[in-house]
């Protein structure tokens, strides 16, 4: 029981890591300190993706789904839990360099516009 609940939290953990990489910038709007915890998530989701790296939370998560009798899975979590929604057969690598090259992508589009709007703000005053 515990080793299962332990899988879950670690998972929850990287879906967070995840969404914390898609939408963190968002929080930045809010707190600018928050781009602290922001920008390194970003990066490593972005280069984990690029380099085909298994992220470190899947090992721990599968680790305790096999303490708790479970089965776990090959490869990382993008592929499990998100890639195999969109590609059932097995998500192409060419997804996983979409992946990592669009969440660099969108985060400095979004760090562009915060930069551009802080510095209207501030100029005029």
């Amino acid at each position: 029981m515990l080793h299962r609940l332990s899988a879950n939290l670690v998972l929850l953990l990287h879906f967070a890591f995840v969404l914390i990489a898609v939408f963190g910038a968002f929080g930045v709007l809010l707190d600018p300190r928050w781009a602290w915890i922001h920008v390194p998530v970003v990066v490593w989701s972005s280069v984990v993706n690029l380099a085909g790296w298994t992220c470190p939370l899947t090992p721990l998560e599968n680790r305790f789904r096999a303490a708790a009798h479970g089965a776990g899975y090959e490869g990382g979590f993008v592929q499990h839990y998100i890639g195999s929604v969109v590609y059932p057969q097995g998500m192409p690598r060419r997804l996983e360099l979409v992946a990592g090259v669009s969440v660099a992508v969108w985060n400095a589009v979004l760090y562009t516009g915060l930069w551009v709007w802080l510095s209207r703000g501030t100029s005029g005053h």
